[in-house]
C-alpha cells in the first residue's frame, strides 16, 4: 500500500478573455478578494485562434494571464472555477436572449509538472471533480519547458503562451524554494 502524503500547493492561474479591456482592474479587484494579491500579468495579446466567442463577446477579443501569489491546495480548483463563473456572470450584459460576457475567466493552477485548467465541459481527457466541474491537464512540463497535449486548445499551444507558463513555473518554483528555507 502506497504512503499517502499531502501534495504540495499549487499556484493559481487564470487565462482572460474579453474585448473591453478597460474593465479588468475591476475584475481583478474582484478576483483578489478571494485569491489574494496578484504576482504576474501578461501583455493584452490578440485572441485569434478561434472565433467561438466572438458570437456572444464580439471581435477585438483580447487575452491576458494573471497568477496570484497565493498558493492554493489544489483540492480548491472547483470551488475557483464556481467562483470565476460567479465573476463572469457579474460583468455580464443583460440582453433579451440571456446574457453575453464581457469577461471569459479559465480558472486553473499551474504546478512543477502542469497546467490544470477547469470545465464546465465534460469529455473524454477529462476527469469530473464536483458540482458540474472538471478538470483537464492542458499542459505538462517535459524537456525544461510546457509541452502541449493532443486535447489542448489551439491558442495554449502557442510559444508565446508556453512562454509565459514557464516564466509563471518560475514564479512558483521561487515561492517554494523560498517557503523550504525555514
Amino acid at each position: 500500500m502506497g504512503t499517502i502524503t499531502t501534495p504540495q500547493p499549487v499556484k493559481a492561474v487564470i487565462g482572460v478573455l474579453t474585448t473591453v479591456p478597460c474593465l479588468l482592474p475591476t475584475v481583478y479587484a474582484e478576483l483578489r478578494q478571494r485569491l489574494g494579491p496578484i504576482d504576474f500579468t501578461s501583455e493584452l495579446m490578440p485572441f485569434t485562434s478561434t472565433t467561438y466567442y466572438e458570437t456572444e463577446m464580439g471581435p477585438n477579443i483580447q487575452r491576458q494571464f494573471i497568477s496570484f501569489e497565493r498558493l492554493v491546495d489544489a483540492g480548491t480548483l472547483a470551488e475557483m472555477k464556481l467562483f470565476t463563473n460567479t465573476v463572469e456572470r457579474m460583468f455580464a450584459l443583460k440582453k433579451p436572449n440571456g446574457e453575453a460576457r464581457r469577461v471569459n475567466l479559465d480558472a486553473g493552477y499551474l504546478c512543477l509538472a502542469k497546467l490544470v485548467l477547469a470545465s464546465t465541459k465534460d469529455h473524454a481527457h477529462r476527469l469530473y471533480l464536483r458540482d458540474g466541474i472538471y478538470a483537464e491537464i492542458t499542459l505538462r512540463f517535459y524537456r525544461k519547458t510546457f509541452q502541449p497535449w493532443e486535447w489542448s486548445y489551439p491558442d495554449y499551444r502557442l510559444p508565446t503562451y508556453i512562454a509565459i507558463f514557464n516564466q509563471i513555473r518560475e514564479i512558483y518554483r521561487n515561492q517554494l524554494a523560498n517557503e523550504n528555507i525555514c
